[in-house]
């Protein structure tokens, strides 16, 4: 004979998922993540009861966006910029040649080094053996007594040396602990720049003369400019029409976001080949430290989709294709490769669209609105006032 429990779970879970959908039918309600669900036993006659808690979008009355006051920055990218721009390339272009001289190391030499660090006697596999390592004495690479270490050796000379690494330092599996690292010096190298003209300008990519590579950086410190004023904009839009506009943000909608934005970071850390518990950051205090500002980009998104909602606003087919190739130009992609991510149909594209939307509704609201055009140094002398 078949135990009955299972069945009667299976029966009600039945029970309750098709009530739910019934009541959500019948109540209209505009609900957000999963609801609460508090089951009861399942008796063999009457009626089945159960009690689910749900959140739902919040109610939001027509927004005035008109009236607001906000000032934009033009930011100009500067010679002195792109002269710097340009050392850099310069710099990440030097060879790094065996010196001519014999003598031994000083800070400020790039040295090749081999070395292993040792705990009571054992490798110790946070400092494991390393061959031709490349560093500049005096940048603190692996840290400032190594340097102070390796200065004054020759090339060929074998040193040992202790270095206690401090309670904050930057890897915290060698934070606190106190290694014996044997250290190879092999070479003595110096920095050779090459010179900044046509020549280097061929080495950076498709140019070929200076003034091009100069005018591409340009165009990319004014691209970045444009955005950095572009989002000084947008937040004081946000920060005004906030002050006039009051509900509630239901809490799944924050932790959706703020679980985007700890995701985010794991992604960067890993692009970089680290990990939270090597930087001694936890998961739990990023949502401490992020929670606040995802609250803020849902009260954004919330507070755009009520302003598409009520403007009545509708994505025209040449702004979805326009979209596309905007972002296929972003991504150097060809624009038939960004349209197959989307495809036709589904939740993908509806969130693109979406997107497209909230930058419309960002173009309306600046339409609407007075924008004082401002040069940086006043903007930079009212902030210090």
């Amino acid at each position: 004979m078949m135990p009955t429990k299972p069945l009667n779970a299976d029966v009600a879970s039945k029970l309750i998922q098709d009530a739910y959908v019934d009541a959500l039918k019948e109540t209209e309600l505009k609900v957000v993540g999963s609801p609460t669900v508090d089951p009861t036993e399942l008796e063999s006659s009457g009626d089945y009861r159960f009690d689910a808690e749900v959140e739902v979008h919040p109610e939001i009355a027509d927004i005035d966006f008109t009236g607001l006051k906000m000032k934009k920055t033009l930011y100009k990218a500067s010679d002195e910029e792109v002269d710097v721009q340009i050392k850099m390339m310069q710099k990440n272009l030097a060879k790094r040649d065996p010196i001519d001289e014999a003598r031994p190391a000083q800070t400020g030499d790039f040295v090749q080094v081999d070395y292993e660090g040792f705990k009571d006697g054992k490798p110790f596999e946070e400092a494991k053996k390393t061959e031709n390592l490349v560093i500049k004495l005096g940048d603190a690479h692996i840290s400032e007594d190594f340097d102070k270490g390796v200065v004054g050796m020759n090339p060929g000379d074998e040193k040992e040396i202790a270095i206690s690494f401090p309670e904050d330092y930057f890897n915290k599996k060698l934070a606190g602990h106190t290694v014996d690292f044997t250290i190879k010096l092999h070479e003595i190298r110096k920095e050779v720049l090459p010179e900044i003209d046509d020549e280097l300008a061929k080495q950076l990519g498709p140019f070929t003369t200076l003034d091009e590579v100069r005018d591409k950086i340009r165009e990319n410190l004014t691209q970045g400019y444009d955005k950095r004023a572009e989002q000084e904009v947008n937040e004081q839009i946000f920060s005004q029409i906030l002050e006039k506009t009051d509900f509630e943000v239901p809490d799944v909608m924050v932790e959706y976001e703020l679980n985007g934005i700890i995701t985010d970071a794991e992604r960067s850390f890993s692009y970089h080949n680290k990990t939270f518990e090597e930087a001694g950051i936890s998961r739990e205090s990023l949502a401490e430290k992020y929670r606040d500002t995802a609250e803020k980009q849902v009260r954004r998104q919330l507070i755009l989709s009520k302003i598409i909602q009520q403007e009545k606003m509708e994505l025209a087919d040449e702004d979805l294709e326009k979209g596309f190739a905007e972002m296929a130009a972003t991504y150097n992609q060809p624009v038939d490769a960004i349209k197959g991510i989307y495809g036709n149909s589904g939740d993908k594209l509806e969130v693109f669209k979406h997107a497209l939307l909230e930058k419309q509704a960002i173009k309306l609201i600046m339409e609407k609105n007075d924008i004082e055009e401002v040069a940086p140094e006043k903007a930079a002398s009212e902030a210090s006032a």
